[in-house]
């Protein structure tokens, strides 16, 4: 089993999106000496607390401070693009770090209605993700020099594709075209065991793959006590809950105090965020065990924000601890 990094490149309160940038270039640098196997990046639009929002360029970034972890997108939202520029851009990627990108693909906007359409596709694209994602496997497989339209660079670069998805409709879609499949679980928990039943057992082989390949994220947020780590988690509560009431923003310092949030919403944001190990080393292991033996995942992506940067690192680098004592192997890859 494996382990990895999914960020969004979070602008802290009294910092801007330069600091955010910087500190994923830090962060894919330290994971990488840590043994994590892939660090991703997510596309959000119209979020000031996001820095990844031109994602390709961001893997771009990140992959040219590392040396050997897989840099990817987890994910591109293929709604808002079509598939020969993301073809041409991954393909690019590929061609300047060869054998360490990865593509994610979402069917989400990642942002409000009105922010897509300010994208300028057309509203009906997420109708078209099925056929979107195999014209895009087209553009990157072996070349065809008949073919009407290529991706240059892209195709014959083979870049692994991956299927995300937080319901069950990304789980039919990843085993019918046999793909890999990850599953947002850090912030939509509910069917994540239905999913993976669903894509294990549907799996179809494919030239791409002859065997299912499920990914879980869990959300990480780990510190030397228990009450270190929840007041730490405290920053990512309160953003999620402005996220939910409309109210997107940078990610604020931690509160002890969390009566201004309504209970309601609140109540929604804990269990949005269920999926997750929290607290000291011992607490993130234990968590992390128990969460393993019930999805049996193939690999585990970890994920969190605090509003220190140096609370985040070491918050990733007990996970890759706790997943190393947990029989986890450190990348092959990993300097």
């Amino acid at each position: 089993m494996r382990y990895s990094v999914l960020d969004l490149a979070p602008v802290v309160e009294g910092q801007t999106p330069s600091d955010a940038l910087r500190h994923a270039a830090d962060l894919a640098q330290k994971a990488e000496s840590w043994g994590y196997h892939r660090y991703w990046l997510a596309e959000h639009h119209n979020m000031p607390g996001i820095a990844s929002a031109a994602t390709a360029v961001v893997v771009g970034h990140v992959a040219a401070q590392t040396k050997t972890i897989r840099v990817g997108a987890g994910g591109i939202m293929l709604p808002n693009h079509s598939p020969l520029v993301i073809a041409e851009q991954f393909g690019t990627l590929d061609a300047l770090f060869p054998g360490r990108i990865d593509l994610g693909l979402g069917r989400a906007p990642g942002s409000d209605m009105a922010t897509a359409r300010a994208l300028r596709r057309n509203m009906e694209a997420s109708d078209n993700f099925p056929q979107d994602v195999v014209e895009l496997l087209h553009y990157l497989d072996a070349p065809d020099a008949k073919a009407p339209i290529r991706a240059c660079p892209g195709e014959g670069s083979q870049v692994p594709v991956w299927i995300l998805g937080s319901s069950l409709y990304g789980a039919q879609l990843a085993a019918y075209l046999g793909l890999p499949y990850a599953f947002a679980s850090h912030f939509a928990p509910a069917q994540l065991a239905e999913a993976a039943h669903i894509y294990r057992t549907t799996f179809r082989p494919s030239i791409w793959r002859q065997t299912p390949y499920f990914m879980m994220a869990i959300g990480l947020c780990a510190a030397a006590t228990d009450a270190e780590a929840l007041l730490l988690r405290t920053s990512q509560v309160i953003s999620f809950a402005r996220l939910r009431t409309g109210q997107p923003g940078l990610l604020p310092p931690p509160q002890a105090d969390l009566s201004h949030i309504p209970a309601q919403v609140l109540a929604g944001v804990d269990q949005a965020l269920s999926c997750a190990a929290v607290g000291s080393p011992q607490s993130v292991q234990r968590a992390l065990a128990e969460l393993i033996a019930q999805y049996q995942p193939d690999e585990v992506m970890l994920t969190g924000m605090t509003h220190s940067h140096k609370a985040r690192l070491d918050s990733f680098r007990i996970g890759a601890e706790a997943m190393r004592a947990l029989g986890a192997v450190p990348s092959d890859l990993a300097a």
